[in-house]
């Protein structure tokens, strides 16, 4: 699921506050209890003679006793110190049925809350790109751009696929726990509504045929309408197209919009493997990674809309430096959240101490390391007791130099 909003419950929407006096009227009835054993005895035997109550009876009483009810109750006239069992059962369902309607609406939110947690399931309107969203690229924001033009856009994320088709394990390209950030940074394009990411495992679509898939969207997902690019295939075996996803679009009642691929203007200058169908010349994450792994980090920022940024958790610095006013410290690969660049000196960085402090650096890496120097900041200063996020956002690679 995705989301869940819910709202607090006023105390006056409860239902309590119209019947309160009365029920407190009634539960006194309800807990007096009688004053012996003896007394429940009497009171059984006396139930027995069917004795009327006459009208100067009821005026004999105090204006602080409880009257008796009439005739029909049989009940005597002394038995005024004793709430009859008949009015007992009725006071106490009356109390146990407001009681359980008073509470109903917040059982009821309770509920639904709890389903959309258990049960995921796109929020009504919502609008879901489709798409493998590894490098959240140029590509991939356009998607997010058309689907917020016709309700609220989710990008539809599987999570699980290397380990399901054996792949080699690989670094991501955006930091998990950086993902939100990128998304945000949507939010301009998109009418002011940051896309948000929807998981679902893939071993648990892999199977489906097209028209499965498109099913469960539509039944167990409860999607509104599903935007995707020109090229873009589903089903097993990749057996579904565009075309056919509009056409099981339309017979399931939800929206299918297809919009053309954002391309990649430096095609042509690329080493991209031709006979790969999927590769038609579009913007992919495919294509980010060949960037980075030449280190061409203009390339990059084009691909991505965005610089680089690469994540390190830090707990200990290595290799710590001081000459005049440079620091430089050191970091082991192993650090790292996400994908670098290729391995080589780098002008111009940005250190990003959250999104507030950001200090100009230069990034040096290596086989087993990553090198930093900076003006500004001390690292003795650094907080060793925990572990820190970092991002460094890359400038040009130096040509020749290591």
């Amino acid at each position: 699921m995705l989301a869940c909003g819910g709202s607090r419950i006023p105390h006056q929407h409860l239902g309590l506050g119209f019947y309160s006096s009365r029920i407190m009227q009634l539960s006194s009835l309800i807990l007096k209890p009688l004053s012996s054993s003896a007394a429940i005895v009497d009171h059984h035997n006396h139930r027995l003679q069917h004795r009327s109550v006459s009208s100067s009876s009821l005026r004999s009483k105090s204006p602080g006793d409880i009257p008796i009810l009439p005739d029909s109750f049989s009940q005597r006239e002394d038995d005024h110190e004793h709430p009859s069992e008949a009015l007992s059962s009725v006071a106490g369902f009356f109390f146990l049925f407001f009681y359980f309607s008073s509470m109903l609406p917040l059982f009821v939110f309770l509920c639904v809350s709890v389903f959309f947690l258990l049960v995921r399931i796109i929020p009504p309107g919502g609008i879901v790109a489709l798409g493998k969203f590894d490098a959240l690229h140029i590509g991939h924001r356009e998607l997010a751009i058309q689907a917020s033009k016709v309700g609220t856009p989710y990008l539809l994320s599987f999570v699980g696929m290397a380990e399901v088709l054996g792949w080699e394990p690989r670094a991501p390209i955006v930091a998990k726990c950086d993902r939100k950030r990128v998304l945000s940074s949507w939010a301009p394009y998109c009418g002011n509504v940051t896309p948000r990411e929807f998981e679902v495992q893939f071993s648990s679509v892999r199977h489906l045929t097209p028209r499965q898939f498109v099913e469960k969207l539509a039944g167990e997902l409860q999607v509104c309408g599903v935007v995707a690019g020109e090229n873009y295939r589903f089903g097993y075996k990749a057996a579904g197209d565009a075309s056919e996803l509009v056409r099981l679009c339309d017979e399931f009642g939800m929206g299918a919009y297809i919009i053309n691929s954002v391309m990649d203007r430096h095609q042509d200058s690329r080493n991209i493997d031709r006979c790969d169908l999927k590769e038609r010349g579009q913007v992919s994450s495919t294509h980010v990674r060949h960037a980075l792994a030449e280190g061409d980090m203009k390339y990059v920022s084009e691909l991505l809309g965005r610089r680089h940024r690469l994540l390190l958790a830090v707990k200990d610095w290595e290799g710590y430096s001081s000459a005049s006013s440079k620091r430089r410290v050191s970091a082991p690969k192993s650090s790292l959240l996400n994908l670098p660049p290729k391995d080589g000196f780098y002008e111009n960085c940005s250190l990003l101490f959250g999104e507030q402090n950001v200090v100009t650096c230069r990034v040096s890496i290596d086989t087993t390391h990553i090198h930093l120097v900076v003006d500004q900041v001390d690292f003795c200063d650094y907080d060793y007791s925990r572990t820190q996020v970092l991002g460094i956002e890359f400038g040009e690679l130096r040509v020749n130099c290591v």
